[in-house]
C-alpha cells in the first residue's frame, strides 16, 4: 500500500448524531463511513438547551472535550475500516450549525444566545485539529456560517446537490435544529426552526437514534401491527421515521385525533385499541412488548411531533411568502435528515408537513450536510465554491416574528382526513 496517500476526513456535527465519511481527493472515492450519537446530548437535547449550558466556560470546555473525543475515535474508526495509516489524513472538515461549529472551537456563544443572534465568523475557517480539542494536529477547515441559526450543514447541503436550482426549490433538513432553504430565483433564502429532536427520536419516552433496534417503520394491516427496524434486530426504541410512520398509522386509523390526542382503547372500535394504555400517568400506544419492557408512543411525545411540525411548517410558509411563491408554486422539494430510513411523502402528508403537489415532487438525499463536505473536499477549489455559495444565502430569522406565530399555531393540529 502507497503511503503517499492524502486523505481527508469529512463531518456533519448534528446536534443529535455525528457523521464522518474518509475520502480519497485524488481518486475522488468514499474510502469509509462512520456515525456516532453526539456525546453533547448530555448537556441538553436541543441547541436552545446546549447553548444556555456552554455559557459556562467550564461547561464549554467540556462540550468541546466530549466531541473531540469521539472524532478522534471516528477517525481511528474510519481509517480502520479503509486499512489506511494514520499518516495517510492529511486533512479534516467539518459542517454544522452556529451552535455546534462555535462549541467545536470552544469560542463564546452570548452572540449566538442573545440578540443580535448572529455568529462570531460567518466566512468558513481555518483551524487546525488542535483548536478543536484534539490530541493530533492537522489542517482543519469549519464551513461558513450565514446566520445566527443557519449554519454550515445547511450550505453544505446545498452545495453537494451540485446542481443549477429551478426557481421554487425547497431544501429542507429536518433535524433538531431543522434548516430550511427556498431558492427564489436568484439567492437562496433560509430559516431555521426549532424543531425539537423529534424527528430524529430524540427526547421522546422511547426514542433513540438510527441504531439497530430502532423501529424505523409501522404499517397497519387489519387489526395488526407491522414493525421495521433497523438491522431487522428486536425493537428497543423508535427513530425519527418511526415516530412520523407511527403517528400517520394512528391518524388513519382513528386512534389519533387531528387534535393530537391519543384517544382511549374504549373509544377504539378495532383490537388496536387493547394497545392504548397509561404507561406512567399518561395514555400511550404500545409498539412493541417483551420481557426487557415496552416500545411505545405516549400523548407527550405526539404533542412533540405536532410542534415540530408546526414549526417547520410555518417556517417554509414564511420563505414561500417572502419569494412571493404559495405551496403550490413548489418545482421540486429535497429532503434529508438522520431519521434512520427514506422518509415517504405520503406519511410527511398524512401528519401535515406536505401537501399533495410536494409529495410529488420530492426526493430524498440520504446525508445531504455530509456528501456537501465531501464534495467540497474533493474539488480542487471546494473552499472557494463553498464560500460563493454561502454568499448567496439570506437569512431569515423567526424567532419573535407574530407572522410566524401565526403560520405555526395554524399547523399544529393534524389534517383532517
Amino acid at each position: 500500500m502507497s503511503s503517499s496517500r492524502r486523505l481527508a476526513a469529512a463531518f456533519d456535527l448534528g446536534t443529535t448524531t455525528i457523521a464522518a465519511s474518509l475520502v480519497d481527493p485524488a481518486t475522488g472515492e468514499r474510502l469509509a463511513r462512520a456515525g456516532a450519537l453526539n456525546p453533547q446530548r448530555a448537556f441538553g437535547a436541543d441547541v436552545l438547551t446546549r447553548l444556555t449550558a456552554a455559557a459556562d466556560s467550564e461547561k464549554l470546555r467540556a462540550m468541546q472535550g466530549v466531541l473531540a473525543v469521539e472524532m478522534e475515535r471516528l477517525v481511528d474508526e474510519l481509517l480502520a475500516l479503509a486499512g489506511a495509516a494514520p499518516a495517510e489524513l492529511a486533512q479534516v472538515a467539518l459542517a454544522g450549525n452556529p451552535a455546534m461549529e462555535h462549541i467545536a472551537l470552544a469560542l463564546p456563544v452570548a452572540s449566538l444566545a442573545y440578540p443580535p443572534f448572529r455568529p462570531l465568523f460567518t466566512t468558513g475557517k481555518t483551524a487546525t485539529t488542535l483548536d478543536l480539542g484534539w490530541k493530533r494536529e492537522l489542517p482543519a477547515y469549519l464551513l461558513p456560517l450565514p446566520g445566527g441559526f443557519v449554519g454550515g450543514d445547511l450550505v453544505a447541503f446545498l452545495f453537494g446537490l451540485a446542481e443549477e436550482p429551478a426557481r421554487g426549490t425547497l431544501y429542507l433538513d429536518m433535524g433538531t435544529n431543522a434548516e430550511i432553504a427556498l431558492f427564489d430565483g436568484e439567492r437562496f433564502l433560509a430559516t431555521s426552526a426549532a424543531a425539537g429532536p423529534a424527528f430524529e427520536g430524540g427526547n421522546l419516552r422511547c426514542g433513540m437514534s438510527a441504531l439497530p433496534g430502532a423501529v424505523s417503520g409501522v404499517s397497519v394491516e387489519g387489526d395488526r401491527l407491522l414493525l421495521n427496524t433497523i438491522a431487522g434486530a428486536t425493537p428497543r426504541g423508535i427513530c425519527g421515521s418511526g415516530v412520523l410512520e407511527t403517528v400517520a398509522a394512528l391518524l388513519d386509523n382513528g386512534i389519533i385525533e387531528p387534535s393530537g390526542r391519543i384517544r382511549p382503547a374504549a373509544e377504539i372500535d378495532s383490537n388496536l385499541g387493547n394497545r392504548v394504555q397509561e404507561v406512567n400517568g399518561i395514555p400511550a400506544f404500545v409498539l412493541h412488548r417483551d420481557a426487557s419492557g415496552l416500545v411505545f408512543l405516549d400523548q407527550d411525545d405526539v404533542r412533540a411531533l405536532q410542534l415540530a411540525k408546526g414549526a417547520l411548517r410555518g417556517g417554509m410558509e414564511i420563505l414561500l411568502g417572502k419569494a412571493g411563491l404559495s405551496l403550490d408554486d413548489l418545482s421540486r422539494v429535497v429532503l434529508t435528515g438522520s431519521f434512520g430510513a427514506v422518509l415517504s411523502p405520503e406519511v410527511l402528508k398524512k401528519v401535515g408537513i406536505f401537501n399533495e403537489k410536494m409529495v410529488r415532487i420530492t426526493g430524498f438525499i440520504r446525508e445531504g450536510a455530509l456528501a456537501g463536505v465531501e464534495r467540497m473536499l474533493l474539488l480542487k477549489d471546494g473552499r472557494d465554491q463553498m464560500e460563493d455559495l454561502a454568499q448567496k444565502v439570506r437569512v431569515i430569522p423567526l424567532s419573535g416574528t407574530p407572522l410566524f406565530e401565526k403560520h405555526f399555531l395554524a399547523n399544529v393540529d393534524f389534517p383532517k382526513s
